[in-house]
């Protein structure tokens, strides 16, 4: 935000009104949207003007006022709260007059600045490819960054063997290498799922103008705009239907629907990370987390686990804003969703969110830790789950007995079979820690 460019207020009589009528949480909308009605009005002149419907170097002159938008030269030009009228009518009149305020005296805000639009194409359209722009350029590159930091700790850790847990009870061995590859395919399915509904969040209804029916608007206005706006790795096409995309927001909620799960599976990485950091003493102790700072004020030397906590706060808040754009895009009534603000807020909002904690779990936490080898060799080898490699020499109910015994006299598994009559040629062979965490090996 430049507050040294612009020392006057720009926006007219209805940016007024609305600032009047909506004083609800103090927050605008979200920059990346107005940042993106400044690029849809700099496309629209120059196409206006290609089609003959606009006078050249008026069009031009909107145009390069929409860009200084587009660049952010003018955020603070878009004071309208963000809980304003649903079809975002009043931010796109917002546009419209910081626009023509800064393209000269003969521009007017509806006959030129929005000519071929209307609030209902526009702003959804805006909305949409904010959120496309932030997920292509911003969280896809954290996400992929966060995968690559659990891919190498996968590799790093190959070889170190510890107790699977299940029901967060004792399991057979695993290695500390499979359950940072487990966590990396959750992270990289989840670029996945984020990808596949791109090309949906791509779909806009610019040129629907008020319905869908594009009245007022050039046929050859939306892909003539498309197609200037088509830059930067973004995928942008033309709706299914016109009526469908005017009305619903399956795009947003569909993207939302993928965050969360994101969310979902960096709440359980996170959580597993906590447990296998605790300690040092009375917890697991699998694994050193890095530290980060203090982490009691008055128990010394404590240190807390701080970007896990972190990442599931954000998940948390993730979660809420789906449920949010869920109720938002489920309210469309015939031909126009009216929670458009509410979902860009929200949606935004999670990109964003995930962005930053998948880049500090990735850097602040998961490249720093270490693997506490000791401790963790020393829980595979007390793990009584082991006995389940015994089953086909001695089978179940044997081996539960085994068990029970080895669980009350804490004498050790091999031990007590031992006693119990197994050979020592089969406990070798079954009780190889090693090879039950990489049985087909």
């Amino acid at each position: 935000m430049s507050k040294t460019a612009e020392q006057r207020t720009l926006w007219g009589g209805e940016t007024e009104k609305a600032v009047a009528n909506f004083p609800v949480s103090g927050e605008p909308i979200p920059v990346a949207v107005a940042r993106w009605l400044g690029r849809i009005k700099a496309a629209a002149a120059r196409v206006n003007a290609e089609l003959g419907l606009l006078d050249r170097d008026k069009a031009e002159r909107i145009a390069v006022a929409a860009d200084a938008i587009a660049r952010g030269e003018h955020d603070e030009q878009f004071p309208i709260d963000v809980f304003q009228t649903g079809s975002g009518t009043s931010s796109n009149m917002n546009a419209n007059e910081v626009i023509a305020a800064l393209a000269g005296e003969d521009v007017h805000p509806n006959d030129d600045v929005n000519m071929g639009q209307s609030s209902n194409d526009v702003f959804p359209s805006a909305v949409h490819l904010a959120a496309l722009d932030e997920t292509v350029h911003e969280l896809v590159p954290a996400l992929t960054r966060l995968a690559v930091s659990l891919e190498r700790k996968a590799q790093e850790f190959d070889d170190v063997l510890k107790s699977g847990r299940t029901h967060m009870m004792d399991a057979v061995p695993v290695t500390l290498g499979q359950e940072f590859a487990g966590y990396c395919a959750q992270v990289r399915q989840g670029i996945e799922r984020v990808q596949d509904a791109l090309p949906r969040l791509g779909q806009i209804p610019l040129g629907g103008t008020a319905v869908g029916t594009g009245l007022n608007t050039h046929p050859e206005f939306a892909a003539r705009v498309r197609s200037l706006l088509a830059s930067d790795g973004l995928e942008i096409s033309a709706p299914a239907d016109a009526f469908e995309s005017q009305a619903a927001r399956d795009g947003l909620l569909e993207m939302s629907g993928a965050l969360k799960v994101v969310a979902v599976s960096l709440t359980k990485i996170a959580s597993d990370l906590r447990l296998m950091g605790s300690g040092p003493r009375a917890g697991l102790a699998e694994i050193f987390l890095p530290e980060l700072q203090k982490g009691s004020s008055i128990m010394p030397g404590k240190v807390n686990p701080v970007i896990p906590e972190v990442v599931t706060q954000v998940a948390a808040q993730v979660t809420g804003n789906d449920a949010a754009i869920t109720i938002g895009a489920m309210n469309g009534q015939f031909e126009l969703n009216v929670y458009v603000p509410l979902l860009a807020r929200n949606l935004l909002q999670s990109i964003r969110l995930l962005t930053s904690a998948s880049t500090l779990l990735a850097e602040r936490c998961v490249d720093g830790i270490e693997a506490n080898r000791e401790q963790c060799e020393r829980y595979a080898e007390l793990t009584l789950s082991a006995s389940a490699a015994l089953n086909p020499y001695i089978g179940y109910d044997k081996g539960t007995e085994i068990v029970k015994e080895a669980a009350a006299s804490g004498r050790s598994l091999r031990e007590v079979a031992r006693d119990a009559g197994v050979d020592e040629s089969v406990l070798d062979e079954a009780l190889d820690y090693r090879r039950m965490a990489n049985p087909h090996e």
